[in-house]
């Protein structure tokens, strides 16, 4: 067996996965990414196809979390790849300031027959971080047309994630995300609490408990005045920070407070939007139309990077309305804003969910999703579970310091063929739509395989 040396630490492998492996793994600083942990042990993803993965090591894995929830329909769908080389072939780029082409209006009118109530006008950005930073901006811009221009305050969730620009970092609620650049976050930001109360332990779908939590925005309202804020922005489902389902009413308690105070309602969809709740939104999930829904991840089922933001029409009339004809009317956009690849990528995602039936499916699916998860509260080290729809939470319990459970047990489910995202000590489990009762399966048993295995390294 040949056995060759590489990286600054001299690690060796053996010739059967070294002719995966770059030359060099020092150049790429990798985001939210233990650097130094995985350079001595990469795990490198080779290939991908329907619920599995590839490494570089030829192992098979199942994708126990659609990618970053950005692939519920399943890898190397031939009908976007195909979409997206046609598009190529025909017009790669177009400027997307004072000009256009017909694929991104074709798709804003798709996007719109799915959009609760009339949030038909589609803003196309970069990613999930760029529309919440858009949504931000607009919010802004619609108060300032509306002679609203004090409305400068916007208020964000404890535990919410709304991407990594510094908008949206603001108004997200991650404490790691936050800290180290806490002295260059928008001013005027407030945090209401978190959904996750003690009692609500092993509890698959809406607690019943909670709703009052809904009640701070309200006085935050009266603290700073509600005709200074301009949003309120919450995900339905927090989601990267491991799946926190809201209580039931409590959706409709801030829709009623923003009502009271003229505030707008922004749903941050990146993660729930296009199926995964078993609704194409989850404010029809649960029945709160928001003024703002910002989406990105499925929209292209993660092929190409792009995001949406989708608002009332009447916050976009009174944008247009406030400029002269001529005139800019939002100064605000993205050289990759709706470019001609991401929406043939986007259009093709939008037959797939319609050839099939795609958000039914998620629906049927989930409940026998939900109690396959809920199996594995038995296991000692399980400190929680949560679920709603084709989304799960596992908590782990704590193992020296925050983090080093979830990480630990991402890395021995790993080993066994079972691949997700982990955050702090939570293991974040989203199937994939076109997922059969088998592949449901098992996520399961290999999830079960891989806590114990970590268990039993616990005591070794």
């Amino acid at each position: 067996m040949i056995v060759y040396k590489y990286f600054k630490k001299g690690r060796t492998v053996s010739s059967e996965d070294i002719s995966k492996i770059p030359n060099s793994l020092q150049e790429h600083w990798m985001p939210f990414t233990s650097n130094k942990d995985f350079k001595e042990n990469p795990r490198l993803i080779t290939g991908a196809k329907g619920v599995y993965l590839t490494n570089h090591k030829g192992k098979t894995m199942i994708d126990a979390s659609s990618g970053l929830f950005c692939n519920p329909f399943g890898h190397g769908r031939k009908e976007i790849t195909e979409a997206v080389a046609k598009q190529l072939e025909q017009l790669d780029y177009c400027q997307p300031f004072q000009q256009g082409f017909g694929g991104s209006f074709d798709l804003a009118t798709k996007i719109a027959r799915h959009t609760p109530g009339n949030l038909n006008r589609i803003f196309y950005t970069i990613c999930g971080s760029t529309a919440v930073e858009t949504a931000i901006k607009i919010s802004v811009a619609y108060h300032r047309a509306k002679g609203d221009s004090q409305r400068f305050r916007f208020i964000g969730r404890e535990r919410g994630y709304h991407g990594m620009n510094i908008g949206a970092i603001s108004v997200g609620g991650m404490v790691n995300n936050i800290k180290t650049f806490a002295s260059i976050l928008m001013p005027g930001v407030a945090h209401i609490r978190h959904t996750h109360l003690p009692e609500h332990k092993f509890i698959s779908g809406q607690p019943t408990t909670g709703v009052e939590l809904a009640d701070d925005l309200e006085r935050i309202a009266v603290n700073f005045g509600g005709e200074n804020i301009a949003a309120c922005i919450v995900e339905p489902i927090a989601g990267s920070t491991g799946t926190l389902v809201p209580p039931k009413g409590y959706l409709k308690r801030l829709r009623e407070i923003c009502n009271k105070h003229g505030i707008l309602l922004i749903f941050d969809e990146v993660i729930t939007g296009w199926g995964r709740t078993g609704s194409a939104f989850a404010s029809q999930e649960f029945g709160v139309t928001p003024d703002i829904i910002t989406m990105a991840k499925a929209t292209t089922n993660g092929v190409v990077p792009m995001g949406v933001v989708a608002c009332k029409e009447e916050i976009y009339d009174a944008v247009m309305d406030a400029a002269p004809k001529g005139a800019v009317e939002l100064f605000h956009g993205y050289t990759y804003s709706g470019i001609p690849v991401a929406v043939a990528a986007a259009l093709a995602v939008q037959d797939i969910i319609e050839k099939e039936n795609i958000f039914n499916r998620a629906k049927e699916m989930a409940p026998y999703f939900q109690k396959g998860l809920f199996t594995l509260q038995d296991i000692d080290v399980v400190e929680n579970i949560r679920g709603y729809g084709m989304m799960g939470g596992i908590d782990m319990k704590m193992n020296v310091k925050p983090g080093k459970a979830g990480f630990e047990c991402f890395k021995a489910c790993y080993e066994v063929g079972v691949n997700f995202k982990a955050t702090g000590d939570c293991l974040i489990i989203a199937p994939q739509f076109i997922c059969e009762k088998k592949h449901i399966d098992e996520i399961i048993n290999k999830l079960r395989t891989g806590i114990l295995n970590y268990s039993k390294n616990l005591k070794n």
